[in-house]
Formats: structure tokens, sequence, C-alpha cells
């Protein structure tokens, strides 16, 4: 008997093995049947407590698995019921006017997709959301990794446009998606603030005459760039070139375009064209990113802001 008491149950044959083959991570019982015959053919021995033992075991694993699927079912439920919700007509129009100030020039005007920003309808975050928890801190808190700034809003103009997002998705899950891909996106929606103010901003409170001129490096602007493409250069440059200067040992000072910087080198292309180089220990070095400047503003920029400083940047043609 001691012999058998000291024996280890086979490796695969026990109560709750081979987890994961119904397509989830839950533990699923070993049928018992099959698990006792196993056992009795093996172990024909065996004392009762063993016995009591495994059917213990057996029964927290079940328990387990019954918890896990409830759960997983009540999630599932929840998630039916908000895509299948419907929304006062009122709210979704709100949602709508405010979607298409905000948000169009990058998810299009029917939240399908523009030329820069993904399908809302397809959206992961979106199928996930319930009762705005997904989507309102996405918008209040922006997304300043892929060009997306906060925007301060109210509960209730959350609820718009959670109102309007949802009843997009649940159109287009319906079958009624437009034609193609991605829509692009007209200058003329993106005309809605005050270029007067606009002009006040970017002398002003955000900056912009400090790095910028109207008749220097953006004279022509408008016309070089429309629309979206004129809106996305505005909040995050991404062609726009650093510059550095590099003080040498002697005090001399040579500056250029960055071109290579790591924790060892710094590198810069002179005005002649030049590519110089030195070691970060031996020098001093200032960079200037303007790319940084344009970050920095995500987080202070009012919607207003955004909107005027756009209107007078479309009328420097």
């Amino acid at each position: 008997m001691d012999k058998v008491l000291n024996c280890a149950a086979p490796q695969g044959l026990k109560p709750a093995c081979f987890a994961g083959l119904n397509g989830t991570a839950e533990a699923v019982p070993y049928p018992k049947s099959i698990y006792e015959m196993a056992l009795n053919m093996m172990f024909p021995r065996r004392s009762f407590g063993i016995t009591v033992l495994l059917l213990l075991v057996s029964l927290f694993a079940a328990a387990q698995t019954t918890s896990h699927s409830t759960q997983n079912s009540a999630d599932s439920k929840q998630r039916s019921s908000t895509a299948n919700k419907s929304y006062p007509a009122s709210l979704v129009q709100q949602g709508a006017a405010l979607f298409r100030q905000d948000c169009s020039f990058c998810h299009g005007r029917d939240a399908t997709g523009g030329e820069s920003g993904p399908d809302l309808t397809r959206s992961k975050v979106v199928t996930a959301d319930v009762n705005g928890d997904k989507i309102g801190p996405v918008v209040r808190n922006g997304r300043p990794e892929k060009s997306m700034p906060p925007f301060d809003r109210t509960d209730q103009q959350i609820a718009s446009l959670v109102a309007f997002i949802h009843t997009q998705q649940k159109a287009a899950l319906g079958g009624r998606r437009g034609a193609g891909g991605r829509k692009g996106v007209d200058p003329e929606d993106l005309q809605t603030g005050n270029a007067g103010e606009g002009k006040k901003y970017f002398e002003g409170t955000g900056g912009c005459a400090d790095c910028h001129s109207p008749t220097g490096d953006l004279a022509g602007i408008a016309s070089r760039y429309k629309g979206l493409e004129l809106e996305e250069q505005m909040l995050y440059p991404r062609n726009a070139k650093s510059k550095v200067t590099v003080t040498l040992p002697s005090g001399q000072e040579i500056s250029g375009i960055l071109s290579y910087l790591d924790e060892f080198t710094v590198g810069l292309t002179n005005a002649e064209g030049v590519y110089q180089s030195w070691r970060t220990r031996d020098v001093r070095y200032k960079v200037d990113a303007p790319v940084e400047a344009h970050v920095d503003l995500f987080s202070k920029y009012t919607d207003d802001d955004v909107h005027n400083l756009m209107a007078y940047l479309q009328t420097l043609k």
C-alpha cells in the first residue's frame, strides 16, 4: 500500500488538463469516466482518500470553468447590448455636428476613415466601448503619439459623440457602408474657425511668431498644402528638420542640420553640405527641434485655438 501511495499520477491524466483546446485559456476538466477508468487500470489499489481528493480537484476545476464562462458571457451580452442600442435622434445629431467639427479631418465625416485616421466603425476600442468608458478617455486624453490632440469635452458632449459613433458602427455592420476604403476630407470641412482670432493666437499666446513668419517660411503655405495636409503640418510637421549647435573645446561653435545623434556621437550637415561628427563626451551641443515645440502645444490647445489657427493659415496663399 505504501508503494501505491508514494506513486505519482502519470503526466497528462490530470482532471483539469488540456487547457486551451476550446480556444480559451481556461481549464477544461478531463472526462471523469475516462479518467477513472485509466486510474482503475493503473492503480487498482488506490486508497479511498486519493479518490476523494481527485474528485474534489475535478469539482473545483469545473467550478472555475463555469465561473469564467459566466463572466465572459456577461461581458459579451453587455457589449452586444451596446452594439444594438438605439440613441435619441437629437443626441446623435449633436454628436454628428461635434464629430464633424473636431474629428472629421482625420476620421471622415461619417467616421468610416479619413486620409490619416482609422475607420472608427471597425475600431476595437469602439467595439469594446460601453457607455463611453473607452471612447471618453481617448477623446479627453488624446493620443499624442498618433498626432491626436486631447479635446476638453463635457459628459454631455462625450455622450453625444458616443451616440453618433455607435450609430455609425451599427449602420456599417448592417451593410450600409459606403463603397471603397478611407474617404478624403474636403478643405471646406476644415474651414470652421475665425481667421482673425487665429492671427491673434499666432502672434500672441500660441508663440508661433517666435519661430515662423507669415511673410517668410509660411508665405504661400496655403497654396503648398491644402485641407487635411495643411492641418497635419500645423499640428505635427513630420518633415521639420532639427538644428544643432556644437561647441568645441576651443569655444568655437559649429551649426547645421542635425544628421545623427546617440549617446556616443553627434553629427551635423553644415551650410556647405559637408557632414561633420564628434564624440559627445568631447563637445557640448544644443538641439533645436521644431517638432517638439508643436508636440508641447497638444496639452495647451483649446478646440477654438486649433480651428482658428487653421483658419488663419488658410489665408496665407
